[in-house]
């Protein structure tokens, strides 16, 4: 980040794998309720071809093992 930079760190990016088509519903909200209910705030940036989902590092591992709780497929890049 240049100096001066007004910014947040400390942050991971969770990115959804492929491309989430306009029309397809509830994908988020299926993905950031196991979140919520354990507390974890995130921050989603979405953009034309998919969306990713922010913690704060020291939830990193806690969102993870929610989301792998609820099925999903969590990848380290």
């Amino acid at each position: 980040m240049p100096p001066g930079v007004r910014h947040v760190g400390g942050r991971r990016a969770f990115g959804l794998a492929g491309v989430v088509d306009f029309a397809t519903i509830g994908v988020l909200a299926g993905l950031l309720k196991p979140q919520a209910d354990a507390g974890v705030s995130v921050f989603v940036v979405s953009t034309y071809d998919t969306d990713y989902i922010l913690v704060e590092e020291r939830n990193a591992e806690t969102a993870a093992r929610r989301w792998r709780e609820q099925g999903h497929e969590v990848v380290a890049l």
